[in-house]
């Protein structure tokens, strides 16, 4: 028996992610008494995992799933499961992961609790702490099925390093042509930049800027803080960014540590997509914007007096300290 996790790659290196959720699964394997078994796809560099509490790690190597493949990738996870006797299986809550949990569920006829926030307060039953309702709530969950899966929220646990080691084998699953499902032709990918999914830091940015021609202040601030960019709804729909940086509970959920909104009033909608994130700051020349009552710290200012100023004190700080 051991706890299976299923730690996500991008072209062979893991991603921070897969690392949090072994850290995590090394929680609950001390609370059980059992080991980590780690399944990686067309990973690289898998002694790393030793470091965050992995025993053991199942590669995969199939050059058909170098592109993600809901239908194939559950099949060689629940596969992997199955020839662990995993009673747990721990994923991330990445788009990808969303995908794989229900078709595990079917396959391993478990129960699957989302958005996990810490530890099992209980294995025997196995209860789970995670939020509801946007994360205004949290619900405490049993999963009562043979196989339990979880879903760590994103950056909910942290690292956890271990002095430990993984061993590593080769692990073949049984795929047919039927399980491949969709196949991906190509897939174009921003390189350069870090992404809203793994950031711990999010530089966001609304109407309030005025225009496009002014993100110049907001990308400067991003790379002084290594940070990810973003924008509200209606940034994204005037075409002044890309939709692939549209933060809301209508696109892309933020869980970062840090998250940072300038010239953005607060609609419910976008509020609903940053409430996991830990701490929000807000700059803002409305005092009465809702994104305020949800911020932790704020200032009231013009963005375009504010920004510069900010960007100049981080930089000096950041070379201060380097």
């Amino acid at each position: 028996m051991s706890v299976l996790v299923y730690t996500e790659s991008e072209n062979g290196t893991f991603k921070k992610t897969a690392f949090e959720v072994a850290s995590y699964a090394k929680g609950i394997a001390e609370m059980m008494g059992t080991s980590v078994t780690a399944i990686s796809i067309n990973a690289k560099d898998t002694d790393s995992l030793g470091t965050y509490g992995v025993d053991k790690v199942l590669n995969v190597s199939n050059e058909q799933l170098n592109s993600f493949n809901a239908s194939a990738f559950a099949k060689a996870i629940s596969q992997a499961a199955k020839a662990e006797d995993a009673k747990v299986v721990v994923l991330s809550q990445s788009a990808d992961a969303k995908y794989l949990a229900g078709l595990l569920s079917v396959q391993l006829e478990a129960g699957y609790a989302s958005n996990v926030v810490a530890l099992p307060e209980s294995t025997a039953p196995f209860k789970v702490k995670r939020t509801a309702f946007t994360n205004k709530a949290f619900s405490h969950t049993e999963i009562n099925t043979d196989v339990k899966i979880v879903g760590l929220g994103k950056n909910a646990y942290g690292l956890k390093e271990t002095s430990g080691a993984a061993a590593a084998a080769s692990f073949e699953p049984s795929l047919s042509d039927g399980d491949y499902g969709v196949q991906v032709q190509s897939v174009d990918r921003a390189t350069d930049k870090v992404s809203i999914a793994d950031a711990e830091i999010v530089v966001s940015a609304g109407r309030g800027l005025k225009g496009p021609e002014n993100w110049d202040m907001i990308e400067e601030m991003a790379e002084i803080l290594g940070a990810a960019t973003a924008c509200s709804k209606p940034v994204s729909d005037l075409g002044w960014r890309s939709h692939g940086e549209h933060v809301g509970q209508t696109g892309k959920p933020v869980a970062s540590n840090l998250y940072i909104a300038i010239g953005i009033s607060g609609a419910i909608q976008h509020l609903a997509g940053v409430n996991s994130c830990k701490v929000k700051v807000v700059i803002n020349n409305d005092p009465e914007a809702p994104f305020f009552k949800a911020a932790d710290y704020g200032i009231v200012g013009d963005a375009f007096e504010v920004v510069p100023e900010l960007n100049e004190k981080l930089r000096a700080f950041k070379a201060a300290n380097s």
